[in-house]
């Protein structure tokens, strides 16, 4: 399955992610492509929604850290929305839930974005 990724705006400053697929070697071009113009066009408030993110394999796990450490290098940040299984147990494995925050609450992840210093 490939990889899609849809963005719609939630308030004045969080861009959502909608991601389905897979973020494997052949989509991560695609979605650091993606994160890339939504950077350059001046967003840093992101939450990424993993509900229909099927498989996560190790470059995927390189491209959710590269995001959020590119995003907080421009005084932004990245919330994750709706782990499967697979992809929290995945995340817990590799202590990458120590590095991102996780929310079930679609309103909660914006929430806890609408506070965020930066644009």
């Amino acid at each position: 399955m490939g990889l899609t990724v849809k963005d719609r705006r939630v308030g004045e400053s969080v861009l959502v992610l909608d991601i389905a697929g897979s973020i494997d070697v052949e989509s991560v071009p695609r979605l650091r492509e993606t994160f890339e113009g939504h950077l350059n066009n001046g967003e840093r408030r992101f939450v990424l929604n993993l509900a229909d993110v099927s498989y996560i394999d190790s470059s995927g796990l390189g491209a959710l850290v590269w995001s959020y450490t590119s995003v907080r290098n421009k005084s932004g940040d990245v919330k994750l929305l709706n782990l499967t299984a697979r992809v929290k147990d995945l995340l817990q494995l590799t202590k990458l839930l120590t590095v991102f925050d996780v929310y079930e609450s679609e309103s909660r992840a914006v929430g806890a974005l609408a506070g965020w210093p930066g644009k």
